[in-house]
């Protein structure tokens, strides 16, 4: 029966007029179809019944409104292989500057340590290899 609405409404928009409609007719409104009394005692003075023949007669003043997309219009302009490599380069440059700085604050960060640790006491040096040589060659020498 309700399938006779599909063109005109989807299956929620239905739910949702018979619900507000059924609610109005239990509320004592007064209904816009002419029914006589045998047929409102077969359907049990259901308002759901009585809001399907009325949205089925096309007698409800409802009215649907569908929020529709916006049409948005943007020209999309192609790029040349020269501009491209432009803006490549670009980024690249702005990527090198960035490690840069980077770096730079690396490097201060670390003299700031070294300071505090020689100020602190005493540093102990790392052992060359060069240095670790002399001495096994001058060990033998004393004995």
């Amino acid at each position: 029966m309700l399938e006779q609405l599909e063109d005109k409404f989807t299956k929620y928009e239905v739910a949702r007029i018979l619900g507000a409609r059924a609610l109005q007719i239990a509320m004592d409104a007064p209904l816009l179809l002419k029914i006589d009394e045998k047929e409102l005692e077969a359907i049990n003075f259901n308002p759901l019944e009585i809001a399907k023949k009325e949205l089925l007669a096309e007698v409800l003043p409802i009215t649907v409104k569908r929020p529709m997309p916006k049409k948005k219009e943007a020209k999309i302009k192609k790029l040349t292989r020269e501009e491209l490599d432009a803006i490549k380069k670009k980024e690249e440059v702005k990527i090198e500057e960035v490690e840069k700085v980077e770096d730079k604050k690396i490097e201060k960060i670390e003299v700031i340590e070294e300071k505090k640790v020689a100020e602190e006491g005493e540093i102990m040096e790392l052992a060359n290899p060069e240095d670790e040589a002399e001495e096994e060659t001058a060990a033998p020498e004393e004995e």
